[in-house]
């Protein structure tokens, strides 16, 4: 290449780099996200945009050290194979994987671990029971009532002519006070939730994008979540796992009420003994 084109190239290749980071970077400015509607969501956040700055980083780096190999084998001079030392190889070998681990490691346990703590290892106080159940192509939420319990159930004692989708054992004193509902999710804002996710036939999953919570359900096994509600509303509730030929049907809604809405409206619902 002649000489004084490689001053135009350099230019042209810098430009482009730039442009694209100014325009990634302009493109994360613009709200991408559902807003935020529980305290945990925020820490999800925090750790999606921790990791999509370093992998951006490590992008932008990678790609000028791809330029400035680019620069350097556009000379007059012939291309030579030269040996590197072996402290060298050493240097490349270890350095970019220290890195790497830092990142990948370190950084992600210390952004990362209080937020896998707050959803799966603390116990909130005074939490809002409540059990979310998938079937084809619907779901079905039940409250356990003013005991806390929830009612036995069996695949027998399912009927769905009788109202009983989830077989709740009619003979269980826990089960009498259960409240059931079909497609709506109501809960109250401002105090920790605890859903137990359960079931009936293929694995679906329970993902609401603004309370930043997704966690399948599997067949024969509890899964459970645990999330505070910090915004009144309604939200959808999807089925985020292929289920079936209907999968695209299977949706709910989520509505968040003020605590004293919430129990006004808990207190007013059937209960499945009548």
């Amino acid at each position: 290449m002649e000489t004084g084109k490689r001053p135009l190239l350099a230019l042209l290749l810098v430009g482009f780099l730039g442009l694209i980071t100014f325009l990634t970077v302009l493109g994360f400015l613009v709200p991408w996200r559902p807003g935020v509607a529980t305290d945990e969501g925020r820490g999800i956040d925090s750790v999606i945009s921790y990791l999509l700055f370093v992998t951006g980083l490590i992008l932008v780096a990678g790609h000028v050290v791809l330029v400035r190999f680019l620069w350097q084998s556009t000379g007059p001079t012939p291309a030579a194979y030269r040996r590197p030392s072996a402290r060298t190889e050493w240097l490349w070998g270890i350095i970019p994987a220290l890195v790497m681990l830092l990142i990948s490691e370190v950084g992600v346990l210390a952004v990362a671990s209080p937020v896998w703590d707050s959803l799966y290892l603390e116990e909130p106080a005074d939490p809002i029971l409540v059990e979310v159940t998938g079937k084809q192509f619907e779901w079905i939420v039940r409250y356990p009532g003013e005991d806390g319990l929830y009612g036995r159930t069996s695949f027998a004692a399912v009927d769905v002519a009788e109202q009983n989708d989830l077989g709740i054992d009619e003979k269980d004193p826990a089960g009498q006070d259960d409240v059931v509902k079909r497609g709506t999710l109501y809960l109250p804002r401002g105090r920790p939730v605890v859903v137990r996710l359960r079931t009936q036939d293929v694995i679906h999953s329970f993902f609401v994008p603004e309370f930043r919570v997704k966690q399948d359900l599997i067949p024969g096994f509890d899964t459970r979540l645990k999330f505070t509600p910090n915004r009144n509303g309604e939200f959808e509730l999807a089925c985020a796992e292929l289920c079936g030929l209907g999968h695209y049907t299977m949706r709910g809604k989520v509505i968040v009420l003020e605590p004293a809405e919430f129990e006004a409206w808990l207190g007013k619902q059937y209960r499945f003994g009548g």
